[in-house]
């Protein structure tokens, strides 16, 4: 039996020739299961563990009379962008 790629699957097909396709499923193998995985229960000393919860305390400072920056962003118009692009190359080819 002689495997091919699929590029070539693809040529030979298109020139004629006919096509088989064949899977293989192997029963006797076992299936992994979720339990088989490894699981971490114990840590080292230099990972004590998961961090405990704890507060953090957070304040943003506000300043009396001040409002947020509002920018829109910039969009180049049509006919800018047109006149932006060279029509001819600075540089001529030989």
């Amino acid at each position: 039996m002689q495997i091919i790629f699929a590029l070539q699957a693809r040529t030979l097909l298109s020139h004629g020739c006919e096509g088989f396709l064949a899977t293989i499923h192997d029963t006797t193998s076992d299936v992994p299961s979720i339990h088989d995985q490894p699981i971490v229960s114990e840590f080292p000393d230099e990972l004590p563990g998961i961090p405990p919860v704890r507060e953090v305390e957070f304040s943003i400072e506000l300043i009396p009379r001040t409002e947020p920056i509002s920018k829109a962003p910039y969009r180049m118009a049509l006919i800018e962008l047109k006149e932006s692009i060279p029509t001819s190359y600075p540089y001529f080819l030989p």
